[in-house]
């Protein structure tokens, strides 16, 4: 097993030095969850490092419902979707004297009533351009009282509008809000009502949707510009989170999803090309990659700790490595008890960082070894769900309480300062030219510098 990482080192040190050039530009547009690249790593002028409620706020726009899902950017349009509840039934309560309602009993939901909305927003004004309520009706599965029926991030090709409301259904328009098609991919229960979250993503003319669920989980690619299905793969996976990603590594590309096990298949056919089993408890944090390595795991959760893999491009087959070893033929180095929060990994020149979901514990680790360079700890930081990124040599990140810490980026930790805005914030950043997109639960806030 040494042999292996022997025979890779020179490779892994050319990967490293190409980390410090990869290419994310905040001219370009914001189309999906986590950026154009997948990196979260912001070049570009003028963009703003510093703001509050009084600060540096260009405008913001009421969201309308409840969501969890990023705003995804093209041109000089932002789309935002969101779940509206327009009649709750709250749940039987529980009888003095009687036993405690069983909650798989609960239909009341099917009572309920919500408009699935998808919305437009100027990028430059914060006006809205349209909005288009995709269904309207009751919910197919119900939900935990503190989730919603938005989960996904949308995501966009310049042509059309791709958007994912899990279980309810998924939709198709075009960039000025006409419904092209839609597409009917089941409703199935989730793991304790909390929904779906893998956001869909689009390739080749390809879109791409992982449909992960307690009943019958499965991969499915469908046509972009009919919605006709081109394949599927089932899946034996329960419920997960993480959104699947297009992996261009220097041998060819992939299309990585995760879950107890993470997987690259084929783009074009489904074939599956390898396979890692994680463990972990929950796969909520997507991977990271350069164009030779994947760095990828899956949440803790109580006793059950997170895990981290790094993974060789071109790789073949189980690449699992045997019980009790953290190498393979295909993994280069693994961590069984790995700092690994629900935020997403993120590297940034020839450094890997990760973020914990509690606690505000940032880890910076080697790439090449596996090891951990500093492991510091953000003094009263709420719970982190959105991933965190990088501009300028500082790493940013917020928490639901709306606090952003900023740290120097390299081996020294160092928190340069706080910003802080008030609202409840679970979704990731989106970026174009001089504007910083942050969507809370109440409001979307463009953040721009003062002229």
């Amino acid at each position: 097993m040494k042999h292996v990482r022997r025979i890779n080192q020179t490779l892994r040190i050319s990967s490293i030095l190409f980390l410090g050039v990869l290419t994310s530009c905040t001219t370009e547009n914001w189309p999906q969850f986590r950026g154009p690249h997948n990196n979260m790593v912001l070049t570009g002028e003028n963009l703003p490092v510093k703001w509050g409620e009084d600060q540096n706020v260009a405008w913001t726009f009421e969201v309308d419902g409840d969501s969890w899902s990023s705003p995804v950017i093209w041109g000089n349009k932002v789309f935002v979707a969101s779940s509206v509840a327009e009649k709750v039934v709250p749940p039987p309560e529980r009888v003095e004297g009687q036993p405690r309602p069983d909650p798989d009993e609960d239909q009341s939901y099917l009572n309920e009533v919500y408009r699935w909305e998808v919305s437009c927003v100027d990028l430059e004004t914060g006006k809205e351009i349209w909005r288009k309520v995709a269904h309207k009706g009751a919910p197919r599965i119900k939900k935990h009282r503190a989730h919603n029926y938005a989960g996904e991030t949308p995501v966009c090709d310049g042509k059309r509008l791709y958007v994912h409301f899990g279980m309810t259904g998924f939709y198709c328009y075009d960039l000025e809000g006409e419904l092209l098609w839609e597409k009917d991919l089941g409703a199935f229960k989730t793991l304790m009502g909390w929904g779906t979250g893998s956001s869909p993503v689009v390739y080749n003319n390809t879109v791409y949707v992982q449909v992960d669920n307690e009943e019958q989980s499965f991969l499915v690619a469908l046509d972009a510009k009919n919605g006709d299905e081109l394949w599927r793969v089932k899946r034996d996976e329960a419920t997960n989170y993480s959104t699947p990603m297009i992996w261009e590594n220097r041998l060819r590309t992939e299309l990585v999803v995760g879950g107890k096990k993470a997987r690259g298949y084929n783009p074009a056919t489904g074939d599956l090309l390898w396979e890692l089993h994680m463990a972990g408890h929950y796969n909520i944090p997507s991977g990271v990659a350069d164009e030779n390595y994947l760095y990828i795991g899956n949440s803790g959760y109580r006793d059950v700790p997170s895990t981290l893999f790094c993974v060789q491009a071109g790789i073949d087959g189980d690449i699992t490595p045997d019980e009790g070893d953290t190498l393979s033929t295909g993994v280069v180095w693994s961590m069984t008890d790995a700092p690994l929060g629900n935020p997403s990994p993120f590297l940034y020149e020839g450094l890997l960082y990760l973020l914990s979901t509690r606690g505000g514990e940032l880890t910076c680790m080697d790439p090449v070894s596996g090891s951990i360079v500093y492991q510091e700890k953000v003094e009263k930081v709420g719970a982190c769900w959105a991933t965190p990124w990088i501009y300028e040599d500082k790493i940013f990140f917020y928490d639901e309480k709306g606090v952003t810490s900023v740290i120097k980026a390299g081996k020294e930790f160092e928190l340069l300062y706080q910003n802080k805005l008030e609202d409840k914030f679970w979704a990731s950043i989106a970026v174009k030219d001089d504007a910083l997109l942050i969507k809370g639960v109440e409001k979307l806030y463009c953040i721009r510098n003062a002229e």
